[in-house]
């Protein structure tokens, strides 16, 4: 059995100043899917509670959570949010929190979403939960080649 596995549903978070975008994965770890977004207050703090409540309602046993690095791989000034969000949930909850490189997520959604459906007007937030199921789907990579 492989270490994800043994995780069980995991809610992915990729962080924006608008929105959150949500995923959520199988209980094998095998597939993510798009779990909706949650709006966000320009300049306020990540909503804590709504995402907790989301991970109960989704039955979510551990977190990834997106971590924003700049294109030589350091953290950028969101990083820190990102850091700090994870703890949180971490310490909230006792289920793991995982931070997971996100670069190039939202472009890869953008990319998606055309080739599936056309335009991307008007549908920011179909466009933040594909980049959370991306960002989920390299998490599942990652931590299924950990192993145990």
């Amino acid at each position: 059995m492989t270490g994800i596995a043994q995780l069980g549903r995991l809610l992915a978070i990729d962080l924006g100043d608008r929105r959150v975008g949500l995923a959520i994965s199988d209980p094998t770890g095998t597939i993510a899917s798009p779990a909706g977004f949650l709006d966000r207050r320009p300049g306020k703090r990540p909503p804590l509670t709504a995402l907790l409540a989301k991970a109960v309602e989704l039955e979510a046993l551990g977190f990834v959570v997106g971590l924003p690095l700049d294109q030589h791989g350091e953290d950028t000034p969101r990083a820190a949010e990102a850091r700090r969000l994870a703890h949180e949930l971490s310490t909230r909850t006792s289920l793991p929190a995982h931070l997971v490189d996100e670069r190039f997520t939202t472009a890869a959604a953008l990319r998606t979403i055309r080739e599936m459906e056309g335009s991307t007007r008007g549908r920011k937030g179909d466009v933040d939960s594909m980049a959370a199921t991306m960002l989920l789907q390299h998490a599942m990579r990652i931590l299924q080649l950990e192993g145990p």
